[in-house]
């Protein structure tokens, strides 16, 4: 008699290749990688020959020649034109852009630290704590964005720092509810009380245990504030209350370009394509990892990037 106890069936599975391929999880992780990626090369175009404009063969950017003013794009050895003093446009966007990119990474660096440490003891303490964070957040977002900025940068002047430190208290908020939220989460789960039952500070438990397990989550949310950041610099620049001369910002350089629009119109696209091109490509990173790769299941990106959770 042939022994059939413990085989395995060979059948096949009536799930082919095809139909996991069109599954809906699927087709959505594929999306989030392509905007991803796209996302990626777009901020990187703009990124990567910003950081080293020092180190690239182009011209000064402060370099006065009156007879080269308003020169078109691709004349006279201007890759990208001249403005109306004849300086070289694309040595202007290079060098304006650290600028622009220095304080929106201070910014973002800043109001990460406050959204993340307010939002984490909002959702761990609740209760007053959480009752005050959570009016103070609401209160900041009512307030009307621009003019709240105007007016400290009015009182307490227009240095890198301080604009720095301005957007930040405009962004901090964002980050905060989103720590908030998915410390509520985690404050839930059996690790935390295991960790109570052990007698640990419900700092200790906080610090050690709660925020490595969300702060990958909470730090991409921060990276993705770059580009209102930027945004916002460039827009106190346009209205004069930016960094000032010999600084130039992408916002200052459109605001001195506006006068010749009709007649040399690179002066201000060349910048507002740059704003563009950053910001469209940090809004593609997100919402590819907001719709796939914030998931952290085995196959999502931050489930590739982060294994092995952090438990007691």
């Amino acid at each position: 008699m042939t022994a059939t106890i413990g085989t395995r069936s060979t059948a096949a599975s009536a799930v082919t290749r095809r139909d996991l391929s069109r599954a809906a999880t699927t087709r959505r992780r594929r999306g989030s990688t392509v905007k991803i990626v796209l996302g990626a090369i777009c901020a990187l175009l703009v990124i990567l020959p910003v950081a080293l404009a020092r180190v690239l063969p182009i011209a000064d950017p402060d370099a006065q020649t009156l007879t080269d003013k308003l020169v078109p794009p691709g004349t006279g050895g201007h890759l990208l034109g001249t403005d109306q003093l004849g300086r070289d446009l694309l040595s202007r966007v290079l060098y304006g852009g650290q600028v622009s990119l220095l304080i929106g990474v201070m910014a973002i660096i800043v109001s990460g630290i406050i959204g993340i440490v307010l939002g984490s003891l909002a959702g761990y303490y609740g209760g007053k704590v959480d009752a005050i964070i959570s009016r103070v957040l609401e209160a900041q977002i009512s307030l009307p964005l621009l003019m709240m900025l105007l007016l400290i940068v009015a009182l307490f002047g227009t240095s890198i720092p301080v604009i720095a430190f301005v957007i930040a208290i405009a962004n901090w908020p964002e980050p905060a509810r989103i720590t908030r939220a998915l410390v509520l989460v985690e404050r839930e789960k059996p690790y935390v009380a295991a960790a109570r039952v052990l007698g640990l500070h419900r700092i200790a438990i906080l610090v050690k245990h709660v925020l490595p397990n969300i702060i990958s989550q909470a730090t991409v949310v921060v990276l993705l504030l770059l580009a209102q950041a930027v945004l916002l610099e460039s827009a106190l620049s346009f209205l004069g209350a930016g960094p000032q001369r010999p600084f130039a910002t992408w916002g200052r350089i459109i605001s001195d370009g506006q006068a010749y629009l009709t007649t040399a119109w690179w002066v201000v696209t060349v910048p507002g394509i740059t704003i563009a091109l950053l910001v469209i490509g940090v809004n593609l990173v997100g919402d590819g990892l907001r719709s796939g790769g914030l998931d952290t299941g085995s196959g999502s990106l931050l489930g590739r990037l982060r294994r092995r959770p952090k438990v007691v």
